[in-house]
């Protein structure tokens, strides 16, 4: 399904962005960044609001699962040069942008990155930070930050050397030069590569099976398991038994189990 087609499908409640736009699908939010004119490069502005989407969203109890796309050409071509190639060390600490992105990274709710065209420099960090990510076999990924002087602000650095290890990482970011999505799939960096023309809908067809599973279930399997960057082992084998057992005062547990004796399908609440 192409952007246009997503575009015809946006709810008239939708709340008005300038530099992106959103709709709700059932259970499914669905953001697209919106700067086609270059290439979706990221400024203070679109990362402002698509935190305030990403928020609101996360705090719809009838929203599940969030996709974050862009355009066929472009998902995001990185951060928007000319905001910043004038700046200072003192201006850029004073503004701290980059802590915007925190909102983002706080998101409670599992979000599918589907990515076509250029996810380059602060677009290949942006979709990093997603749980899923699905890519068109026209995605291009890279940190070319190397090549105008500067380093990846945004994780690139942390992200892509804990999931490449520390000698891809290292080649990518010092040679800041570009690959495949079949590249990015081989070394583990999406989860699948597709037709462009159905990237949304394979997307959607994720977002769906997620949809249908517990919230609270779903919730705590993605803090479970982005707590092992941040702990030990053992401090995360803890984490995750507490977690576990948290579940079973939930009717979601009563009603997932109930169901599966019963062999038939559960019907979850998120409560």
């Amino acid at each position: 399904m192409t952007a246009k087609t997503i575009e015809e499908k946006e709810m008239s409640t939708a709340t008005a962005y300038k530099n992106i736009r959103t709709a709700t699908e059932g259970a499914i939010a669905i953001v697209t960044l919106n700067r086609p004119q270059v290439l979706n490069a990221l400024n203070t502005e679109l990362m402002t609001e698509l935190a305030d989407a990403m928020q609101a969203f996360d705090h719809d109890e009838h929203v599940r699962v969030i996709i974050l796309t862009g355009g066929e050409r472009a998902f995001a071509a990185g951060a928007d040069i000319k905001e910043m190639a004038e700046e200072s060390t003192v201006s850029m600490m004073l503004r701290d942008n980059l802590a915007i992105w925190d909102r983002i990274r706080f998101i409670k709710k599992p979000i599918i990155a589907a990515v076509s065209g250029f996810a380059l420099g602060g677009g290949c960090e942006l979709l990093m930070m997603c749980d899923i990510v699905v890519a068109s076999e026209t995605a291009q990924f890279g940190q070319p930050e190397i090549n105008i002087g500067v380093i990846p602000g945004a994780g690139g650095t942390q992200r892509l050397t804990r999931v490449l290890g520390k000698y891809r990482s290292m080649e990518i970011i010092l040679t800041g030069r570009p690959f495949s999505a079949k590249e990015a799939f081989d070394l583990g960096l999406v989860n699948k590569v597709v037709p462009v023309e159905v990237l949304l809908d394979e997307a959607r067809a994720m977002a769906t099976e997620i949809a249908k599973k517990s919230p609270l279930a779903v919730r705590l399997a993605k803090e479970a398991v982005l707590k092992t960057y941040e702990m030990t082992l053992n401090e995360g084998l803890q984490f995750e038994r507490k977690s576990f057992y948290m579940l079973f005062d939930s009717k979601d547990q009563k009603e997932g189990m109930r169901a599966f004796m019963e062999k038939r399908p559960a019907n979850f609440t998120g409560r």
